[in-house]
């Protein structure tokens, strides 16, 4: 058995809403959506730091010394100061050296730098790096 949908008489609940009401809303909602899509993707490279550096190993010469390398990303143009540091098996710093990075052709260089270590260091790492102004 069949039945046929119930309507209620035309006009007693108000005009038939058009589903053009609901396609704007959808709409808009989209162009929003886009708009602050838009605006993260152009505003992300604006919030990126000006340098970055990425350890890339370190050597355990002796109880005296320690070298570490590492690559700094930055403009070409910039001066970068990075903070490297030796640590002990108890992760306390033997050894911490400040070195410059300087302006360069290439935007990311590799440094190698040699720490002094008031005892024997097991590993090597860059704490951080800042532009220089």
């Amino acid at each position: 058995m069949s039945q046929t949908p119930v309507r209620p008489p035309a006009g007693r609940y108000g005009p038939e809403r058009s589903h053009a009401r609901t396609w704007t809303f959808v709409g808009i909602g989209a162009l929003v959506a886009l708009v602050v899509a838009a605006v993260w993707w152009v505003g992300g490279g604006a919030l990126e730091d000006p340098v970055q550096w990425k350890d890339v190993g370190f050597h355990v010469s002796d109880a005296s010394s320690t070298d570490v390398t590492f690559d700094v990303t930055k403009a070409k143009d910039a001066t970068a100061s990075c903070r490297v540091r030796a640590l002990s098996q108890s992760y306390a710093e033997v050894g911490v050296k400040t070195v410059e990075v300087g302006p360069s052709d290439a935007d990311t260089q590799r440094v190698t730098v040699t720490i002094p270590t008031a005892e024997l260091a097991v590993s090597g790492t860059v704490q951080d790096c800042k532009i220089v102004d």
